[in-house]
Formats: structure tokens, sequence, C-alpha cells
């Protein structure tokens, strides 16, 4: 008797174990990921001037990612929407020292 307990305690414990390995292993490949993290920084966005999660530089050319500001549907990569609270990313503009630099465009976000 204990020996079938203990037989079907190790089978347990080894499919839980299988079971959260796969889990973790499925979210790792759901993730988009360009290795760019310009490419990764899109949605809501709050500009701040402390605080912030990335220091982004405004230039004409040579940017790392092409962004368009949009009043809805900013669930893509390039598309901003402008927020107060419940942001996903706090951005503060600077003229150096930047993580990566933005082009403003109308049309051809994304990077």
């Amino acid at each position: 008797m204990k020996k079938q307990l203990l037989i079907g305690a190790t089978i347990l414990t080894l499919g839980i174990i299988g079971l959260t390995s796969f889990q973790s292993e499925t979210n790792e490949s759901d993730v988009k990921s360009t290795g760019n993290t310009a490419c990764e920084v899109y949605g809501k966005i709050k500009i701040v001037t402390y605080g912030e999660d990335y220091k982004v530089k405004k230039v004409d050319y040579g940017e790392d990612v092409k962004v368009k500001w949009v009043d809805y549907g900013e669930d893509d990569q390039g598309e901003w929407k402008e927020v107060t609270y419940g942001e996903d990313f706090k951005i503060k503009w600077v003229d150096y020292g930047e993580d990566f630099s933005i082009k403003i465009v109308t049309y051809g976000e994304g990077c």
C-alpha cells in the first residue's frame, strides 16, 4: 500500500513539474520579439519628467522606430497614444543619453 502511494505521489509530482515547464515555454513563444527594444514600446504612453521607463530622443533621420500618434487602436508597433494615466510605458524626452530614438510620422509607422 505504501509503495503504491509513493509511486502515485511521484507520478503526480513529475506531472506537475512537466506541466509547469511546458506552460512557461508556451508563454515565451507567444511573445513577439524582434530584439529591438524600441519596437516593443507601443500602446498607451505617458510623457514624464522623471521616473521614466525609457529615455527617448526625437530625430529626423536615423531613428530606431517610426512612431505615429493615434487616438485609438494603439495595438501595433509604432502606434502610440498619449495618456495621463493607465499607461503601458512612461517615456522622457531627452537630447542625449537616449535608450532609443524615434521619428514622428503620419504613415509608415513601425520598425
